[in-house]
Parts: C-alpha cells; sequence; structure tokens
C-alpha cells in the first residue's frame, strides 16, 4: 500500500487490517524497549557503585532486585489502572444520565 492509498483509506476511517496490526505490533516494541530502557537506567544508578571488571555479589543481587520490583510495580499499575477503566462509565452511557 502506497502513501496515497494511506491516506485515501485514512480519510475514509477504514484502515487495512494488516497494517493497523503492523502498527500496533510495533507501538508495543516500542514500549517495551522503551520500559527496559527506564529499568535498565533506574538500576544501573541504584546498584551500580564503581564500574569494573567483574559484577560483585552484592550488585548482582540489587540488580537481580531491582529487576523485579520494576516488573511488580509496572504489573501493579497496570493492574490498577485497568481496574479504574473498568469501573468507569462509558463516556456515552454517561451522557445519558
Amino acid at each position: 500500500m502506497d502513501s496515497s492509498s494511506l491516506s485515501s483509506a485514512a480519510g475514509l476511517g477504514t484502515v487495512d487490517p494488516q497494517l493497523q496490526h503492523f502498527i500496533e505490533v510495533e507501538t508495543q516494541k516500542q514500549r517495551f524497549q522503551q520500559l527496559v530502557h527506564q529499568m535498565t537506567e533506574l538500576c544501573w544508578e541504584k546498584c551500580m557503585d564503581k564500574p569494573g571488571p567483574k559484577l560483585d555479589s552484592r550488585a548482582e543481587a540489587c540488580f537481580v532486585n531491582c529487576v523485579e520490583r520494576f516488573i511488580d510495580t509496572s504489573q501493579f499499575i497496570l493492574n490498577r489502572l485497568e481496574q479504574t477503566q473498568k469501573s468507569k462509565p462509558v463516556f456515552s452511557e454517561s451522557l445519558s444520565d
């Protein structure tokens, strides 16, 4: 699909399902990469006192703990946001009240 057909399809409100799926997958990849970058930066600052040729056991344990806490926290936030979204009334329903 060239750019002119994409813009005409977008103008009509219809998008090729394959293109839409591709965009969703790429967006998910980008979000994942951002998360990994955030986690790496946070844990590096927290756990790495002085870079050396080997990772000592204290730093290794700190990295493991930091990554696990980062994942736990991210999952908790996602679950909480999902619960909040489910408990909110749909916009059109709130207008009819």
